[in-house]
């Protein structure tokens, strides 16, 4: 069928109701957003946001309600969409936006596709993956993988994405999203190391939507956490207090879920397979610790430090 892309739909979209297919790749994948109240009476009340490209640059999508449930786990970072029937809206001021890999790669801010079940019943197909042909010009899912000896240099707040090997993890704990909320956070800390420093990664990380992973990290599992924020100089002295923490975009991945990911081409992570293959596994396992409370940042040693 005839299709359109992203640059053209942001310079037509004001001038027509009904809108050509869309051929596009998600770079980008959010959380999901459980935004139901009880006064409120609606059947499934999910959001999702997704950022989806092609070679005319990169735009957001929304995933709608009971659409997320249907197609939420389908819809992986590298996966070929064919949409149709969407719907095209200004874009939402307030959202968080991932860094992308490419930053060459031109961002369409003021639109968002808009993926509904009703008025109109959006289309959504999945090209799989040896389907999809070079001619159609759509970009590969680029990382910003950094190495444990780069992260004391890289400012706050910076974005990166990490692979390292498990060696510490904590329990679950809870944190209250607003004083006197009923709403918690779930998170837990990791320590991951990856043969560059003496140091290992100390993680943040939140529960995502992927429960099932979050719950089985385990020490020796190979982790690969993306879209991490770094976290730099908490107190007095910076170099004990650097450490990631995930934001809305990050996806968490460890092993037995690593097949297929498009990071496995990543040179930083090939290189950490090679050191890993050189290691002993015996000599890790001694090294690993499994939960127990984890202070972190650590309070000072005296009370007059404090």
């Amino acid at each position: 069928s005839k299709l359109t892309n992203l640059g053209h739909l942001e310079m037509t979209w004001r001038s027509r109701v009904h809108f050509h297919p869309l051929l596009v790749r998600i770079l980008h994948k959010s959380r999901l957003r459980y935004y139901g109240k009880p006064e409120k009476k609606m059947d499934m009340p999910y959001q999702a946001y997704f950022e989806v490209a092609d070679g005319s640059g990169m735009m957001s999508m929304v995933l709608w309600n009971s659409l997320c449930p249907e197609w939420y786990h389908s819809m992986k970072v590298g996966t070929v969409l064919l949409l149709a029937k969407y719907t095209i809206k200004t874009s939402y001021p307030f959202k968080t936006h991932p860094t992308p890999g490419d930053s060459q790669m031109k961002r369409f801010a003021t639109i968002e596709i808009n993926l509904n079940v009703r008025d109109p019943p959006t289309e959504i197909s999945i090209i799989p993956e040896e389907m999809v042909k070079p001619e159609w010009g759509l970009p590969e899912v680029k990382y910003r993988f950094i190495t444990r000896s780069e992260l004391d240099d890289l400012p706050h707040n910076h974005s990166c994405d990490v692979i390292g090997l498990v060696t510490f993890v904590g329990r679950a704990e809870r944190a209250r999203k607003r004083e006197h909320s009923e709403d918690f956070w779930l998170y837990r800390w990791a320590h991951a190391i990856d043969g560059t420093s003496d140091q290992p990664f100390i993680l943040e990380l939140f529960a995502t939507s992927q429960p099932d992973v979050f719950e089985h990290i385990h020490p020796m599992t190979y982790l690969v956490c993306t879209q991490m924020r770094v976290m730099q100089g908490l107190t007095e002295n910076p170099s004990r207090t650097v450490y990631l923490t995930t934001s809305n975009e990050s996806q968490i991945f460890i092993t037995g879920w690593h097949k297929g990911q498009p990071y496995t081409k990543d040179a930083k992570v090939k290189n950490f397979i090679q050191w890993m293959k050189s290691q002993s596994e015996a000599d890790q396992i001694k090294k690993t610790v499994i939960g127990g409370y984890y202070p972190f940042p650590r309070p000072p040693d005296s009370f007059l430090k404090y």
